[in-house]
């Protein structure tokens, strides 16, 4: 259990878990925008019989890699596994510094499926997806005004994906993570550290800010090595252009209230409130 009231050193800067529900093959959370028309592309070897394999497949904003493999084997109706398995055969056109990793690529997005649809088919058109909606001038732009390059940027928006509670908040999480690394200060972020622990939850205990992971940012300076979600467009917006502001911290005190400030003392009275309201709560499910 956390600290009801955390020291100077070990203050929380962000307290957000993100659930999603995977539901008899069919997806069922978050927004995705549709790809229309979209072909497939990769090997199309012809996949197992499938007289119930839904029409389309819905990858929401925010979702992590290894659910997006999970609900691709259960579209396809194949064993668990099988899509993370397939990885070596797909041959995704991810960047260089992904090293192989498609975390980050896997674009949110609606895709169609038939019966020549295959895991490597799947994701190979979610990586094309990705790289024309990133590998854009305005994309290029944007990062070079953040001093990033569009891999980093994929990486700040993946935090935003997954620390900002509504579309409003993005810009205003991007501005934090900016503020802090321009300062020199760890990004303290729960989404980076449930990220290293495979998990989602709003209680992140002092035992977990000690782990020994590169994507514990309580830790480690700068970003972590890879995305931690697959962002929309919207975070990567707001990565790439965030307004301008002094906040180093911010914390949800409750739905619909998520307080930024610049001032230490401020944030540990809304961390205070937090853990308050937490009292109140059952312990999320893991």
């Amino acid at each position: 259990m956390p600290k009801n009231t955390p020291s100077r050193n070990t203050i929380r800067l962000t307290r957000r878990g993100r659930f999603a529900l995977i539901a008899a093959g069919a997806v069922v959370a978050g927004a995705a925008v549709a790809v229309p028309l979209l072909t497939l592309e990769g090997p199309l070897h012809r996949a197992p019989h499938r007289a119930t394999a839904p029409a389309t497949l819905v990858i929401p904003e925010g979702w992590r890699a290894v659910q997006v493999y999970d609900a691709v084997d259960k579209a396809l109706h194949l064993a668990p596994g099988t899509t993370r398995r397939s990885l070596p055969q797909a041959g995704l056109k991810l960047p260089n510094d992904a090293g192989g990793n498609p975390e980050g690529y896997l674009f949110p997005a609606t895709y169609p499926l038939d019966g020549r649809t295959t895991p490597q088919s799947l994701l190979s058109a979610m990586v094309d997806t990705a790289n024309r909606r990133f590998n854009g001038a305005p994309v290029a732009a944007g990062a070079r005004r953040t001093a990033l390059n569009v891999y980093q940027a994929v990486t700040v928006a993946s935090i935003v994906q997954a620390e900002a509670g509504t579309t409003d908040e993005m810009g205003k999480v991007a501005r934090v993570v900016f503020n802090r690394l321009a300062r020199g200060m760890p990004l303290q972020m729960d989404s980076t550290l449930n990220y290293a622990l495979g998990r989602s939850t709003l209680r992140t205990s002092e035992k977990d800010t000690r782990l020994d992971s590169p994507y514990n940012s309580y830790r480690r300076m700068g970003l972590p090595p890879t995305p931690i979600d697959n962002p929309g467009e919207q975070a990567m917006r707001a990565a790439l252009d965030p307004p301008a502001g002094n906040w180093l911290y911010f914390v949800t005190v409750k739905p619909g209230d998520t307080r930024f400030t610049a001032n230490l003392e401020e944030h540990e009275r809304n961390v205070a409130e937090f853990n308050r309201n937490q009292q109140h709560v059952a312990p999320p499910v893991r």
